[in-house]
């Protein structure tokens, strides 16, 4: 048996309606560039001239992939404290709503599941990212284990 993280949050700590908001990011286009170059390589991300001629929105546009990669940036380093993390266990929902210029985020936990014979808990996270106007960038929910605090019962291992 592994031993147990005694600091930080763990699943039992936390509670459907919490909030969080997670700070900010600007993204640049030298990096909206550089990430798709290497993870999406379309035209509408990495040749400003063609997606400011030939692309629907004006100009270059970040790829979705890098805003889910800034948004979980967010979530991490937008944490107050520790969390005895297991594992993400997914994402649902996931839309891509409009460009991104300046991100914020903001979570809302919506479920919490604790699983005591297995010392973890599967929390459910309403996540959202917008634009300086206030409007949704990136929709999602998103879900991850965590540790709980008690013991498994006798016999039980994780």
């Amino acid at each position: 048996m592994t031993a147990q993280a005694t600091d930080g949050r763990h699943a039992e700590d936390f509670t459907v309606g919490e909030e969080c908001d997670l700070g900010t990011y600007e993204v640049t286009e030298q990096e909206v560039i550089a990430f798709a170059s290497h993870w999406d390589p379309q035209d509408i991300h990495i040749d400003p001239g063609h997606a400011e001629t030939g692309g629907r929105y004006g100009g270059l546009i970040a790829s979705g992939l890098h805003t889910l990669a800034i948004l979980q940036r967010l979530q991490v380093l937008g944490r107050r404290e520790n969390w005895n993390v297991i594992a993400g266990q997914g994402i649902d929902r996931l839309r891509f709503r409009r460009p991104v210029d300046v991100l914020s985020g903001h979570s809302r936990i919506i479920d919490v599941r604790l699983e005591p014979e297995w010392r973890r808990g599967l929390v459910v996270f309403d996540v959202r990212a917008l634009n300086k106007e206030g409007k949704e960038v990136l929709t999602m929910e998103m879900a991850a284990y965590l540790e709980m605090r008690s013991e498994a019962p006798a016999g039980r291992r994780a």
